[in-house]
């Protein structure tokens, strides 16, 4: 062998013990985000998901078309869905299906949320405005909202909106 050969594998014998025997450097820890939460929205049965997602992060809010409104009603549930006032309202007895799922960390706790709700107005009423991903599903539970208020109106005035009696069908 060579000098040069034999400097060369001493050099590299080197480096590697060097390598091996320097401090390994400390694992990067991800910087301290507050709490947040991943939320998920699909509406309809399994064979025709529409699918949503977002990240909601509350220190500051954002994320969320009403990621503020949204971050108070989980600070003031501790994080938990399940612990939001329920909101009075009448929604109507139609089934179409929203689930929803949250998943995250609130106060240094992990929180995993799912439900199926009957309805997005039943969604709205009992978990406020966390799921609320979008505008237009926004719209989507006041339009149902008001015509189940139109209902019970109805039936309050004794007439029903759906089918006309006979006395309607007079001119």
């Amino acid at each position: 062998m060579t000098k040069t050969t034999l400097a060369l594998r001493g050099a590299l014998l080197a480096a590697a013990v060097l390598t091996l025997s320097a401090p390994a450097p400390a694992i990067a820890r991800p910087a301290d985000v507050g709490n947040w939460l991943y939320l998920t929205l699909s509406k309809g049965d399994a064979l025709t998901r529409d699918v949503r997602g977002t990240l909601l992060m509350c220190d500051p809010p954002q994320g969320h078309p009403r990621a503020a409104r949204a971050c108070a009603e989980l600070a003031a549930a501790q994080g938990d869905v399940d612990r939001i006032p329920p909101e009075q309202t009448i929604c109507p007895m139609i089934y179409a299906p929203v689930s929803v799922s949250a998943r995250g960390e609130w106060n240094g706790r992990h929180v995993e949320y799912e439900h199926t709700f009957a309805n997005a107005c039943d969604l709205t009423a009992r978990t406020g405005a966390v799921f609320a991903l979008s505008e237009e599903q926004e719209q989507e539970q006041a339009q149902e909202q008001d015509q189940d208020q139109d209902g019970a109106r109805a039936q309050e005035q004794g007439t029903d909106m759906a089918m006309p009696g006979p006395q309607d069908l007079r001119h």
